[in-house]
């Protein structure tokens, strides 16, 4: 190579490189206005008949997993835009070479203390391997990944972009995967096992993002039911957050509800939980 010429190829290296890293993500626009929240005695029960006849038992009705559900009622938000799709790996892969961040991945013991149904070598193939994802699963959705790490991501991508990136409240979320009218689903009122990446039909794994069209929420939303669960920026006591949306281990599916949701330590790296974030 002419050496006259380095520097040239340097900085257009560079270029390709801060392009990339700063891709800006698809997004949806949820206009501002009134939506349906919450959930009334009706919805629920919905959800534990579905848990019952997939599982052929109560459980879920017997620990009353959904009566922390608020009361279906009507609220306001103002606009903003959303993710479509959740992170992926090469999303976030783009963001752990940027910064040196931690990749995805937890250890034997680490994962034992969570006291999970999951055994340990249930998240090998989600976990990274020298910082790298496994190229088959780079669009599927980052997991393996704390709250605080997903915040980090969106600070990472607000400098990148210039744009103010942001996990979603349970509230914003929860507009965005249902729509105004409050349906039980982002699809509609009814489950369909055939719309969504869950246990019932699904691989028992994730999916390539977005494999699902016709599971989109009324605002073009993917994924907001089944595939993994996503962080909120919504705390609740003890340093936990809300999660929403059910995932691929799922099936029934009462907890795939927009409605539905249950809270994870801030510091879990679970193979069931992504997230997804706000543009302000």
């Amino acid at each position: 190579m002419n050496r006259s010429k380095l520097p040239i190829v340097l900085f257009l290296m560079s270029v390709s490189f801060a392009s990339q890293a700063a891709e800006m993500p698809e997004t949806v626009f949820v206009p501002s206005g009134s939506f349906i929240f919450g959930s009334d005695r009706t919805g629920k029960d919905y959800g534990y008949r579905l848990d019952e006849a997939a599982y052929g038992h109560s459980v879920t009705r017997n620990q009353k997993w959904y009566e922390n559900e608020e009361a279906r009622q009507k609220r306001e938000l103002p606009a903003f835009t959303i993710m479509k799709n959740l992170v992926t790996n090469s999303q976030y892969e783009n963001f752990v070479s940027d910064t040196g961040h931690a990749a995805p991945g937890v250890t034997e013991k680490l994962w034992r203390s969570y006291g999970l149904i999951h055994p340990f070598e249930r998240t090998i193939k989600f976990q990274w391997v020298e910082d790298i994802p496994d190229p088959a699963r780079l669009d599927h959705p980052v997991v393996l990944v704390s709250h605080s790490s997903a915040v980090a991501y969106a600070k990472w991508l607000s400098d990148q972009t210039g744009e103010i990136w942001r996990l979603p409240t349970a509230k914003e979320w929860e507009k965005a995967a249902r729509g105004p009218l409050g349906n039980r689903y982002p699809w509609g009122n009814d489950y369909d096992a055939n719309v969504l990446n869950s246990h019932d039909k699904g691989p028992f794994d994730t999916t390539p993002v977005g494999s699902f069209p016709d599971g989109a929420s009324p605002y073009g939303m993917l994924d907001a039911s089944g595939q993994v669960f996503e962080w909120t920026s919504t705390p609740k006591p003890g340093n936990h957050y809300v999660v929403k949306g059910g995932s691929w281990d799922d099936k029934g599916c009462g907890v795939c509800r927009s409605a539905a949701w249950h809270t994870r330590p801030a510091s879990i790296k679970h193979i069931l939980v992504g997230f997804r974030l706000v543009k302000e």
